[in-house]
């Protein structure tokens, strides 16, 4: 009898399985099947554990593999028996195995649902999570094949993977016998399991940016021999800087005799660098890119910014240049930004690293700033840096990565780590696409929890080499999935910056009442008019006169920051006597010293070409030199100005922790639509802020069979790849989980129509069910409170003769509903926003206007609810001009059902409830649709990867 472990290769080499992924220190590793062509390299990976791993693994002295262990390792069905490897450089770092077993413990085949599951791992790379990051990617793959529970035996001392095991969140259950530790865990994600794996990714993608951002050690390669060139340029930049690590230049055309660049040490490889490189900046021609990474990675270094061009950009052969570039680098644990990067800098006192081709670097500040093109970038920072002119006020930056074709490194990767570090406050992003849009709501509904996420996304064409799902969903929709998420989302580069200074400077305002005073009436009207528009409610300006002076601004601006009724306030100014007039520092100071009084409310300042007013105010924190400074000591490199740190904000409120000298920065803005747009901006946040802190919850009913949906889910799917299944299968689908469905019954002839009218009872409607007539009653093909068997008659009659054969019309006769408002509920799983439940009424206010509201999907009791108000025809649901109100708590009920059956279940890809008719007590779904198929192998709730580009 042959047994499973003699079947071999029964399914093809499971490529899917294969995944780049970020370890705990942040280095990067390839997880893939072990397969027949691996032997040599599990031998040599076993020689190279420790006695002490190899009796944790087998429980006894074992030496060596035999020939039979390295054929049972090596040989797997992928299904019944699957092996996993962890490598770096090519070579294995850590191997994991499942083999199905029976009720006894037998090797066995499916329906068997359990199998027993080993690691070992290489002493070296013991710590830094690899055991974790194979455990997920093992139960993904056994969740795939049926596999429902694992179960380990473990010796006691093996301290290191029972908490590898306790700590991976499975509902477990732990035993003791013979001297061995026995776990059994169900491999069913949980919150827990969820939430430690979520936490897991935050810390190893953070620490992997970390590695490039705040490296020890820094190689330029490609430095020219002679000034000019980029190599050569980033190199001046990195020690203008004053970077505080070990730098290098590097070029292996350098003479042998040449030691040192403008005063850096000089090599021919990194190779011959004698100590650590943690960063390399890689300025090399395109064809000599290969071997300078694999020199790179032959010497330890943990990270690459390649600012070489010639990639995706340049077409099909610079595409597949790309690619190979980033399994290189992976190949070694070497995360990557670029290529075609404008660079990164960090401006923190301990790092001080410019690696990019900035000249200058921008002040040090609070903001992170991630933008994916270099031009963008470049403006960004440009726009930071000037004092004067435009927007204004002297906030600067903490971290900035230009990241060129993002081949690598995205703002996912820097949202993770800016969401913890204590040196960022704000975070500016310009962004041309989002790849991994679930998993971007995800970071940032957290992110922005803690501290604001403001995003401006190009046209949407993506960065070159990328292929990028495209979304079904209109651009206003996507943006206003991303506000859902806590993002600000902004249209350009100007509201980026003006809002991003705000946030930076100023604390959340407590709600949408705005105080204007100044001394411009006609300035401070069209403020007012502006606030109006954004949805602000302000009171009437109060003119100071042109003739005010600062001790009359001090107290008008400290009487309305005292004011209960007040949330923020925009001071608007003209100049009184020129440019420039000594009393712009006067004024400045005056704002500067009321506002400090009242730390908890947001100021601004709209002025008119007052460019003296706006430097002032950025210097009246101390943060800019002053006149007369004593000049850096001979020989300093010119360190830039160092600006003092933010206020600590509370993560609840958004306040300021008690203000420190200096602090306080009023943003000023040259025109007072910009003001007013930012301030409105910092207003929606902070309102998310405070319902982000109340969040709702999933509802559970109890009458959801979720067992039953999914059994007849993969009945259904036998039939083909992906289907819209049919009424009888629909109505069954959706009742598993509450909801019901009006019965239907087709009525191909008068005769059948009859006697479907008697079972369900009159009155009824007749409906032409054809695709050209279904939900457009305005075209008559429907006929309604039809009373008896002769109004149905006539009225068959009547619709053949209009529209032609019942074969073409497809009509239905259904038992008539309570009168109500006609809705539409939809559900779509979008290749880019992710899953995504719509509301609206149906007809013309959805079809025609587009008037349909949005959620991400689970979505909780407090989602449903602002859901259902969301639409601009919402009053017709509560009781518009003396109209009866509709029940719409059944809606909202309604809405989190559907919410669930997707959530549930990833095969439903499509659900249409058309129309949903909501009466004042109860509701009725006369028409669904439901299309399945397959789910995709991975997606943002498998096991961590990163993205394959």
């Amino acid at each position: 009898m042959q047994t499973p472990a003699d079947r071999h290769d029964r399914h093809e080499y499971p490529a899917h399985w294969e995944a780049d992924v970020v370890l705990r220190d942040g280095g990067t590793a390839r997880i893939r099947p072990i397969t027949v062509d691996d032997a040599g390299r599990l031998v040599s990976f076993y020689e190279q554990v420790s006695d002490e791993s190899k009796y944790y693994r087998f429980f006894a002295p074992y030496p060596r593999l035999s020939a039979k262990d390295v054929h049972r390792f090596t040989h797997h069905d992928f299904v019944d028996r699957v092996g996993l490897a962890a490598t770096v450089g090519g070579e294995f770092i850590a191997t994991v195995r499942y083999d199905r077993i029976g009720a006894a413990g037998a090797p066995a085949s499916a329906p068997a649902d359990e199998a027993e599951v080993a690691f070992l791992v290489q002493d070296a790379h013991q710590g830094r999570g690899v055991a974790s990051a194979l455990l997920e990617h093992i139960a993904a793959v056994a969740r795939e094949r049926g596999i429902r529970r694992f179960a380990a035996e473990v010796l006691p001392a093996n301290t290191k993977m029972i908490k590898v095991f306790m700590d991976a969140g499975y509902t477990q259950k732990r035993s003791f016998e013979d001297g061995v530790v026995r776990l059994e865990f169900d491999l069913e994600p949980t919150a827990r399991s969820l939430a430690v794996q979520r936490a897991r990714e935050q810390r190893a993608e953070a620490r992997s940016v970390r590695r490039l951002l705040a490296p020890r050690s820094v190689a330029v390669l490609g430095v020219g021999r002679t000034p000019g060139g980029v190599g050569r340029g980033v190199l001046g930049n990195i020690r203008d800087a004053g970077f505080t690590g070990s730098l290098y230049a590097v070029n292996t055309a350098f003479p042998e005799e040449l030691t040192e660049v403008d005063g850096v040490p000089a090599y021919r490889s990194v190779g011959d660098i004698e100590g650590p490189v943690d960063l390399a900046v890689v300025a090399v021609p395109t064809e000599q890119v290969t071997e300078a990474v694999t020199d790179c990675g032959e010497h330890g270094v943990q990270g690459l910014v390649v600012i070489t061009a010639g990639y995706a950009e340049s077409g099909p052969e610079g595409h597949e240049r790309q690619r190979a570039l980033v399994r290189h680098a992976r190949t070694y644990g070497m995360r990557l930004v670029g290529p075609n990067a404008f660079g990164v800098i960090n401006t923190s006192p301990e790092v001080r690293l410019n690696a990019s081709l900035a000249p200058e670097p921008p002040r040090p500040g609070r903001i992170g700033l991630f933008a994916q093109s270099g031009a963008i970038g470049i403006a960004l920072l440009s726009r930071l840096h000037r004092r004067g002119g435009g927007v204004t006020g002297v906030t600067g930056v903490s971290t900035f990565v230009s990241s060129g074709n993002r081949a690598d490194v995205s703002g996912n990767d820097l949202i993770q780590y800016w969401y913890d570090d204590p040196d960022t406050d704000v975070v500016l992003m310009y962004l041309e696409t989002i790849g991994n849009p679930r998993k971007f709501t995800r970071l940032a509904r957290r992110t922005a929890a803690a501290k604001p996420l403001v995003v401006v996304q190009g046209a949407g064409s993506a960065p070159q080499g990328h292929a990028v799902r495209a979304t079904r969903l209109p651009h206003a929709t996507v943006s206003a999935l991303l506000r859902q998420a806590g993002v600000v989302r902004v249209d350009t580069i100007t509201e980026l910056v003006d809002t991003g200074l705000l946030l930076a400077r100023q604390p959340l305002p407590a709600g949408p009442r705005v105080t204007i005073l100044g001394n411009s009436e006609s300035l401070g009207l069209l403020t007012y008019d502006r606030c109006l528009a954004e949805g602000l409610r302000p009171a009437r300006p109060l003119d100071l006169t042109t003739g005010a002076t600062a001790e009359d601004f001090h107290g008008a601006l400290s009487r309305a920051l005292a004011d209960d009724t007040c949330d923020a306030v925009v001071v608007t100014a003209i100049p009184a006597i020129g440019e420039g007039s000594p009393g712009d520092a006067e004024l400045a100071e005056a704002l500067r010293s009321a506002a400090a009084a009242a730390p908890a409310k947001p100021v601004l300042v709209v002025h008119v070409e007052l460019g003296g007013l706006a430097e002032a105010l950025s210097a009246a924190a101390g943060t800019a030199p002053r006149a007369g400074a004593p000049a850096p000591a001979d020989g300093a490199r010119n360190p830039p100005a160092q600006e003092p740190p933010a206020a600590p904000r509370d993560r609840q409120s958004g306040a300021p922790e008690a203000p420190r000298e200096g602090s306080r920065l009023i943003p000023a803005y040259p025109a007072a639509e910009r003001a007013v747009r930012a301030l409105a901006e910092a207003v929606r946040y902070a309102q998310w802020r405070r319902e982000a802190a109340r969040p709702g919850r999933v509802t559970e009913y109890e009458d959801i069979d979720e067992k039953g949906a999914a059994a007849l889910i993969d009945g259904l799917l036998t039939r083909g790849q992906g289907l819209t299944i049919g009424p009888e299968e629909t109505c069954a689908l959706l009742g598993r989980y509450g909801i019901h469905v009006r019965r239907a019954p087709a009525a191909p002839t008068p005769d059948a129509a009859a006697e479907a009218a008697r079972s369900l009872g009159y009155p009824v409607a007749l409906k032409a069910t054809a695709p050209h007539l279904r939900h457009r009653a305005d075209l008559g093909g429907v006929r309604l409170d039809l009373a008896d068997e002769e109004q149905l008659r006539r009225a068959y009659t009547e619709l053949t003769e209009l529209f032609g054969k019942p074969a073409e019309l497809r009509p239905v006769v259904q038992a008539m509903a309570p009168r109500g408002v006609d809705t539409v509920v939809r559900a779509v799983i979008d290749p880019a926003a992710g899953a995504v439940l719509s509301f609206g009424l149906a007809g013309a206010a959805s079809q025609l206007l587009g008037d349909m509201a949005h959620r991400l999907i689970p979505v909780t009791d407090r989602e449903a609810t602002s859901l259902v108000r969301a639409i601009r025809t919402a009053p017709l649901l509560f009781g518009w001009r003396g109209s009866a109100p509709v029940d719409t708590p059944a809606l909202e009920e309604l809405l989190l059902r559907v919410s669930r059956l997707v959530d549930d279940h990833p095969e439903v890809v499509a659900v249409t409830l058309e129309p949903v008719v909501v009466a004042p007590h109860g509701l009725s779904v006369l028409g669904a649709t439901v299309r399945l198929a397959p789910p995709p192998a991975r997606d943002d709730l498998g096991p961590r990867t990163l993205p394959v580009y």
